[in-house]
């Protein structure tokens, strides 16, 4: 209720900053996913990225940390089909792009896009097989 409370606050009061709105929702979001309402923030985390890309650009690092967490509830789920593809088709190419390989949150894109392989039960051994490359070749650079 208080997440709830603070979002419709900052919707009345501060509806002139977008940002403000955005954090209040991604705070719900997170909420209700810790309180194992997943649908629920699903539903959030999708409105928060979409908001994101229009406003900031998909490149924006802020709008990569929401993407992560959009990837999240979608595991959550078990949404796995599209969570690979939001990771390894859109945030991963432009993570390396924008910030670089060996950047800490290019590196955690990998490695949920690892895990989203490994967590699949529908995964094939080319799935596991590049889950496997992709976690080496993260751990290579974390070293570094």
């Amino acid at each position: 209720p208080v997440f709830e409370a603070s979002l419709a606050l900052r919707r009345r009061y501060w509806s002139h900053d977008e940002n403000t709105i955005l954090i209040a929702q991604s705070c719900l979001g997170n909420c209700l996913a810790d309180l194992g309402r997943h649908d629920e923030a699903l539903v959030l985390k999708r409105e928060v990225y979409a908001r994101r890309v229009a406003t900031l650009g998909i490149s924006n690092e802020r709008t990569l940390v929401t993407g992560m967490n959009l990837a999240s509830s979608l595991l959550d789920t078990k949404n796995f089909d599209e969570t690979t593809h939001l990771l390894r088709d859109q945030l991963l190419p432009v993570a390396r792009r924008s910030l670089g390989a060996d950047h800490n949150l290019t590196l955690g894109i990998s490695k949920n896009l690892a895990n989203a392989l490994l967590l699949n039960p529908d995964s094939t051994r080319d799935d596991l097989l590049e889950a496997e490359t992709i976690m080496q070749d993260a751990v290579k650079r974390r070293r570094r």
